[in-house]
C-alpha cells in the first residue's frame, strides 16, 4: 500500500486522526492520574505474634520457629525474615515478584490459614498471629497536630473529629492517627491492707467483668408498644469505679473500691510513641488517596477541608503539613511539563535553524501530535504522570523526530529536484518505512529489559518501557502519514534547488573527512578498536551506583540506644537531640518520633517497627544543596549526647529500596558465635576510617532479673505461675485488671502498688503472693529463690529460618557504596568462619544485583529481537554484522560523559546504554539501507558508500543534536541526571561511529577500496 499517497488523498483521515490525538491528549491532560513516584506493590506483610512474659530466645524457639515453618510451606513464598524480642515474635513475609496486586489478597488469605491451622499448636500464653496486610500502604498526606494550650485528652478528641471528616473527603481511602497519647485508670492499692483483708487480684478482676460491661434490662408491653429496658450507668466513669462493691472473704461486710485503693486518670506509664512537631508534643494525622484518583485533586480537597476545619476548631490548633505528597507531584509534573515544553521548543527551533522554518514546523507539529497522543494513550492504560513516565517522554524525545526528521529530510530534497509533493512523498515513505519501522522496533526492544523485568525496581520504572512503546509508534505513524500531508502543504516544487550537484561547505569537508576514512580503513578501525579497549578498561574508574538521593529537602537522623533502654529515657534524649537540630541554620522544621519510625509517607520510605530504645527525626532543610553541611554539623552535635548510642543519618532515595547501604549477613546457629562474628567486622569497618555510622541489627544485650519461681515450694503453698506473675506485675508496672470504654477510647484499669518508701526491688521482695487454692497470702520468699541479674538477648534477627546478624554501615560523604563496598569486601570476607556459618552481601548490593538481574533476564529476548529485525531487513548476514560490531563502541561517549562530569553509573545509566544501542542501530539500519538502495539503482559501490552517507549527515546529526539538548532539562533533576549525561555523550560518539565507523566497516565487508582515485 502507499501510505504517503494515500494520506494526500485522503487528508480528511490524517486530519481526523491528528484532531483525535490533540483533543484527546488535551482532555487527558486534565484527567490523568498524577503521582510522585510510580505505583509499585510492597509484596511484604508482617505478622506479630505476643507471647507476654517469655524471652527472646523462648519466643524464637516455641513461637517465631513454628510459624515459621508454616509460612515456608506457601509456594509463593521469596523470603521471610523475623525479630524475635522479649514477649513478641515479628515475621515479615516477602512474595515472589511475579504475583502482582491483583493475586496479593489471595496470597495474605492463604498465609492468615495457615497461620491459623498452626495457631492451636502454639504455647499456652502466646496469642493468635496478627497479619498486617496494609504494611505497603502509602500516607501521602502527612501532618502534624499541634494544639499546645490544650490537654491530651483534648488533643486526641481534635484528631478524632479531623479524622472523621477527612474520611467523607471524596479520594481519600484511610486516615491514620499517630501519637495518641495512652491513658489508663490507676488503682493504688495499700498491699498490706489488700493481704489483711485477704481480697485478691481475681476477686478484683472479677468484679470489673461483672459491673463494667453493658447490661440488657429485658423489655416490657406498655400500651402495645414494645419498650426496652436498660440499666444506667454513672456519667463520671472513674466515681462509678470508685463506688463498686467489694465483699470481704469471709465476712458479710463489703467495703468499696474507694475504700481500699485511689483511683488516678494518668498517663500510662510506657507510651507506644511519643510524636513532636518543632519542639512541641503532637500527633500525626496520615491520609492516603484511593489508588485510581489523581492525587493532586485530593490534596487540594483535603487542604480545603483542613482550613474549614481548623476555622471550626478552637483558637490555638494547627495541623501542618510535614510532607505534601499533592504539592510535591504539582510541582514535580509541573517542572517536567515545563521541560517537556521546552524540549519541543528546543527541538523545533534547532530545526528550524538547520532545515529552515517550515521543516521545524513540519517535524516540531508531528512532535506535538505524537506527544499529545502519547498522553492520551497513557491516559487509556491507566499510566499516570509521574517522575518515571514524564522522565520517558523526554529521553523518547530524539527518536521521536528522527523518524519525521527522515520523511521531511528526503521529501524536501526531492521536491527541490522538481517531483511533485505525491510523488516526493510515496517515493521517499516506500523507500524508508520498513527501515524506519524495524529501527523503531529496534528502539523499543532497547527498553524491552524493564518491560520484561519482574522485581520490584522493574515494576517500578515499567511506564518508562511502556511510554517509548506508545510514543515510538505513534511517531512512525505520524512519519509515514502526516509528514507527506503537511510536507504538502509548507514544501514548494523546486524550493531550496542547487546547480548541478553543488554541496555545502560542511558537506564538503565531511566528505573530504570520510574519504580519509576509507583511504585508511584499517588505521580508522584501529584506532575505533584502542579508543573503545581504553574506554572499557576505563570504566572502572567511573564511579558506581544504584538509584540517586531524592531531591527534596528532607533528611533523617535514626538514634538507637541500647537495646534495653526505657522509652521513658529515650524520650529524654530524643528531647534535647530536637532541640540541637532545631538550633541549627539552614533547618527549617523537625517530626520527631520516639519509639517507633514515621507512616509510610512515600513509597520508597520503608518505617522502622516500634522499639524503646528508639527515635526517628525527619528534618526539613530550607536547600536541598545545605543538607550535605547540616548532616555534617550535626555528626559532630549529636555524637557526645549519648556515647552509648548510635546517630546516624540517611536521605531519601529514589526507587525501591531502602535500610544502610552497606552489610554484611553473617548466619548460623550460635548466638555468640554470630556476635564475635559481628564485631570482628566492626572492627574492621572502624579501622577503615572512612565508613561511617558502623553498628548491627542484634543491638547489645539486655539486663534481666530472674524472679526464680520456686515450683516446690510453691506447690505445697497452691501458688500457680499466674498467681507469681500477677505480684511481680503489681509490685512494678501494675496487673491489669480490666478496661472501661468511654466512647471510641478505652481505659485499662491497673492495680499498683501503693507509695512506698522502699525500692521496687526491695518491694518484690516484700509482696505478698495469693495463693488462688488456699485463698491466702504468702511471703514473696517462700516461694522464689531469689533475685538473679542476667543478661538476655533482646533481638534475635532469622533470615530464611537461620539466625542472622547483620553488620551495618554508610559509606564516606565523599564515595558511592560501591567504592566503599570495594575497599572492605576482601577484608570482611577474610575474616575466618567456623564450620555452619556463612557470609553474604545486602545493602545496596544485593539491591542492585537483583535489579540488574532481573534487567538481565528480559535482556536476551530484547536483544534477540533486535537481532532477528536487523537480519530480516536486509535478507543477509554482513550488514546485520556491521552494525553489531559498531554497538559496544558507544561505550567510549559513555565513559567520557561520565568521566567528565564525575557522574555514577547507576541503574538509570544502564537504562541510558541500553537506549544508546536502539538509537545507534537505528540510524545504522537507515544509513545501510541507503547504500543498499543505491547501489540497486545502479550506482557503483565506491560512490554509493559516500553518497549514502553524505545524504544522512544532517538527518542524523539533527536527530542526534535535538536528543542531546531534549536531554539538557534532565541534566537539573537528580534522578535523570547520570541517564542523560550517559545519552548524550554516548550520541554524540554514536554519531561519529553511525557517519564514519559504519562506511568504513561496510566498505570492508564488501571489499571496496578507496586506495585509488
Amino acid at each position: 500500500m502507499d501510505i504517503a499517497r494515500y494520506s494526500i488523498d485522503k487528508p480528511v483521515n490524517i486530519w481526523l486522526m491528528v484532531v483525535i490525538l490533540l483533543l484527546g491528549g488535551i482532555l487527558a491532560m486534565s484527567k490523568i492520574g498524577r503521582l510522585e513516584d510510580p505505583a509499585f506493590t510492597i509484596k511484604q506483610v508482617k505478622v506479630y505474634t505476643s507471647y507476654p512474659g517469655a524471652s527472646a530466645e523462648k519466643v524464637e524457639r516455641e513461637v517465631t520457629e513454628r510459624l515459621e515453618i508454616a509460612i515456608q510451606q506457601m509456594p509463593q513464598l521469596k523470603e521471610v525474615t523475623s525479630v524475635s524480642s522479649p514477649g513478641l515474635s515479628e515475621i515479615t513475609v516477602e512474595v515472589k515478584s511475579t504475583y502482582d496486586s491483583n493475586l496479593l489478597p489471595q496470597v495474605w488469605d492463604e498465609l492468615r490459614k495457615r497461620l491459623r491451622d498452626t495457631a492451636s499448636s502454639l504455647p499456652t500464653g502466646a496469642q493468635d498471629p496478627i497479619v498486617f496486610d496494609d504494611f505497603g500502604d502509602v500516607y501521602g498526606l502527612y501532618y502534624a497536630l499541634s494544639a499546645p494550650d490544650f490537654d491530651t485528652r483534648e488533643l486526641r478528641e481534635f484528631a478524632r473529629i479531623i479524622r472523621r471528616d477527612l474520611l467523607t473527603t471524596e479520594g481519600v481511602a484511610k486516615v491514620n492517627v499517630t501519637g495518641v497519647q495512652k491513658e489508663q485508670i490507676v488503682a493504688y492499692i495499700n498491699p498490706y491492707q489488700l493481704a489483711g483483708l485477704g481480697i485478691s487480684f481475681p476477686d478484683l478482676a472479677a468484679l470489673f467483668e461483672d459491673n463494667l460491661r453493658p447490661f440488657n434490662g429485658g423489655r416490657i408491653k406498655v400500651d402495645e408498644k414494645n419498650v426496652r429496658l436498660i440499666v444506667e450507668r454513672a456519667p463520671d466513669r472513674l466515681e462509678e469505679i470508685s463506688n463498686l462493691s467489694v465483699v470481704v472473704p469471709g465476712t458479710n461486710r463489703s467495703l468499696r473500691v474507694a475504700d481500699i485503693a485511689t483511683l488516678k486518670l494518668e498517663p500510662a506509664d510506657i507510651q507506644p510513641v511519643h510524636v513532636r512537631y518543632n519542639g512541641e508534643e503532637a500527633l500525626t494525622l496520615s491520609v492516603s488517596a484511593l489508588t485510581d484518583v489523581n492525587i493532586v485533586d485530593v490534596g487540594e480537597r483535603v487542604n480545603a477541608k483542613v482550613e474549614k476545619l481548623l476555622q471550626e476548631l478552637p483558637v490555638g490548633i494547627t495541623l501542618t503539613p510535614i510532607y505534601d505528597q499533592a504539592s510535591v507531584v504539582d510541582e514535580s509534573v509541573t517542572g517536567f511539563i515545563n521541560n517537556l515544553v521546552m524540549s519541543v521548543a528546543v527541538v523545533t527551533l534547532t530545526l528550524c535553524l538547520f532545515m529552515g522554518w517550515r521543516s521545524g514546523v513540519v517535524v516540531g507539529s508531528v512532535l506535538l501530535v505524537t506527544v499529545l497522543g502519547t498522553i492520551l494513550v497513557m491516559w487509556l492504560m491507566d499510566i499516570q504522570l509521574q517522575r518515571i513516565s514524564l522522565g520517558a517522554m523526554v529521553i523518547a524525545m530524539g527518536m521521536l523526530v528522527d523518524n519525521a526528521i527522515v520523511v521531511a529530510e528526503g521529501m524536501m530534497l526531492r521536491m527541490a529536484t522538481g517531483s511533485t509533493a505525491k510523488e516526493s512523498a510515496s517515493f521517499i515513505v516506500k523507500r524508508t518505512q520498513w527501515p524506519l519501522l524495524g529501527a523503531t522496533v529496534i528502539g523499543i526492544a532497547a527498553f524491552s529489559g524493564i518491560g520484561l523485568s519482574n522485581d520490584a525496581t522493574g515494576e517500578f520504572l515499567y511506564s518508562l518501557f511502556a511510554v517509548v512503546l506508545v510514543s515510538l509508534m505513534i511517531s512512525w505513524v505520524l512519519a509515514v502519514t502526516l509528514v507527506p500531508v503537511l510536507g504538502a502543504y509548507f514544501y514548494r516544487k523546486g524550493m531550496g534547488q542547487t546547480a548541478g550537484n553543488e554541496i555545502s561547505a560542511s558537506q564538503r569537508w565531511f566528505k573530504s573527512a570520510l574519504l580519509g576514512a576509507l583511504k585508511l580503513r584499517w588505521v580508522t578501525i584501529s584506532v575505533l578498536f584502542v579508543i573503545t579497549i581504553v574506554a572499557y578498561g576505563s570504566f572502572g574508574m567511573v564511579k558506581q551506583g544504584f538509584f540517586p538521593p531524592s531531591n527534596a529537602p528532607l533528611f533523617f537522623v535514626h538514634y538507637w540506644g541500647p537495646q534495653d533502654r526505657d522509652i521513658r529515657a529515650t524520650e529524654v534524649i530524643a528531647k534535647e537531640a530536637e532541640a540541637r537540630i532545631l538550633a541549627m541554620e539552614n533547618v527549617t522544621a523537625v517530626t520527631t518520633f520516639i519509639g517507633q519510625g514515621a507512616d509510610r509517607f512515600t513509597l520508597t520510605y520503608a518505617p522502622k517497627s516500634a522499639n524503646e530504645n528508639y527515635a526517628f527525626f525527619m528534618v526539613r532543610a530550607n536547600k536541598l544543596d545545605n543538607i550535605p553541611a547540616i548532616q555534617e554539623k550535626l555528626r559532630n552535635k549529636l555524637t557526645d549526647l549519648d556515647f552509648d548510642a548510635n546517630f546516624y543519618m540517611e536521605r531519601m532515595q529514589f526507587g525501591p529500596g531502602s535500610g544502610a547501604k552497606l552489610e554484611a549477613r553473617f548466619s548460623g546457629p550460635d548466638t555468640e558465635v554470630l556476635r564475635e562474628l559481628a564485631e570482628q567486622a566492626k572492627a574492621l569497618l572502624f579501622a577503615d576510617g572512612k565508613v561511617k555510622d558502623v553498628r548491627h541489627n542484634w543491638r547489645e544485650k539486655g539486663f534481666a532479673i530472674n524472679t526464680q519461681f520456686d515450683n516446690y515450694n510453691a506447690g505445697i503453698a497452691g501458688v500457680s505461675h499466674n498467681d507469681f506473675s500477677q505480684t511481680i506485675q503489681y509490685a512494678s508496672s501494675g496487673v491489669q485488671l480490666g478496661t472501661v470504654q468511654d466512647g471510641d477510647y478505652a481505659y485499662n484499669i491497673i492495680a499498683k502498688m501503693g507509695k512506698a518508701e522502699d525500692t521496687e526491688l526491695q518491694s518484690i521482695r516484700e509482696s505478698q503472693v495469693w495463693s488462688t487454692q488456699q485463698r491466702q497470702y504468702v511471703p514473696f520468699t517462700q516461694v522464689s529463690q531469689g533475685l538473679e541479674l542476667m543478661t538476655e538477648e533482646m533481638r534475635i534477627h532469622r533470615r530464611d529460618r537461620v539466625r542472622t546478624i547483620t553488620v551495618e554501615a554508610e559509606p564516606g560523604d565523599d564515595e558511592t557504596a560501591a567504592k566503599a563496598l570495594a575497599r572492605i569486601r576482601p577484608l570482611i570476607e577474610g575474616i575466618e568462619l567456623p564450620t555452619g556459618y556463612s557470609l553474604e552481601w545486602g545493602g545496596e548490593f544485593e539491591s542492585s544485583s537483583d535489579a540488574q538481574k532481573a534487567l538481565g533476564a528480559g535482556l536476551p529476548a530484547g536483544f534477540l529481537v533486535m537481532f532477528i529485525i536487523s537480519v530480516l531487513l536486509f535478507g543477509h548476514a554482513r550488514q546485520p554484522l556491521i552494525i553489531w560490531l559498531v554497538v559496544p563502541m558507544a561505550v567510549v561517549g559513555v565513559v567520557t560523559g561520565l568521566l567528565s562530569t564525575d557522574m555514577p553509573f547507576g541503574f538509570m545509566s544502564l537504562l541510558g546504554f541500553l537506549s544508546l544501542f536502539g538509537m545507534l542501530i537505528k540510524n545504522a539500519i537507515v544509513l545501510i539501507e541507503e547504500i543498499d538502495l543505491q547501489i540497486e539503482e545502479g550506482l557503483a559501490i565506491r560512490q554509493a558508500i559516500v553518497e549514502a552517507t553524505i545524504s544522512r549527515v544532517r538527518p542524523v546529526s539533527l536527530a542526534a543534536v535535538t536528543t542531546i539538548l531534549g536531554m539538557a532539562p534532565l541534566l537539573f533533576d537528580a534522578f535523570f541526571a547520570d541517564m542523560a549525561v550517559t545519552i548524550m555523550g554516548g550520541l554524540a560518539f554514536a554519531t561519529v561511529l553511525t557517519l564514519i565507523a559504519v562506511p568504513v566497516l561496510y566498505s570492508l565487508m564488501f571489499k571496496v577500496s578507496y586506495r585509488k582515485s
